[in-house]
């Protein structure tokens, strides 16, 4: 990841999940016009598997409607169909695919 995050950090809504004195998961979100974009959301390759993922989603989503959020935006590469099956059993409907900055993105939202 080439992200200069502490200008991910100033710019956006970032929340880490920690365990232990260790960072477990991280979800970074940014308010877009009414809704919530999720800008990334990443677990611990060691905690993956455990539920880490679906209780920072779980946030994203309270946190959103306490902000006021119509609903919430994603984007993921095309490849990631993992992915993509888990956003859906979470209620996110693919809007559209389209090229962004070089990657073949599939483009996913959930009304709040």
């Amino acid at each position: 990841m080439l992200d200069d995050y502490r200008q991910v950090v100033e710019d956006n809504e970032v929340f880490v999940a920690v365990e232990a004195a260790t960072v477990t998961g991280v979800l970074v979100m940014q308010p877009e016009d009414s809704d919530m974009l999720l800008v990334n959301i990443a677990v611990l390759p060691a905690c993956k598997g455990k539920g880490l993922g679906k209780v920072l989603m779980q946030f994203c989503e309270a946190y959103s409607r306490q902000a006021g959020c119509q609903g919430i935006r994603l984007y993921t590469h095309e490849r990631m169909t993992e992915n993509i099956e888990i956003y859906q059993k979470l209620g996110y409907v693919q809007t559209h695919r389209a090229q962004a900055h070089g990657f073949a993105r599939v483009f996913m939202r959930k009304p709040l």
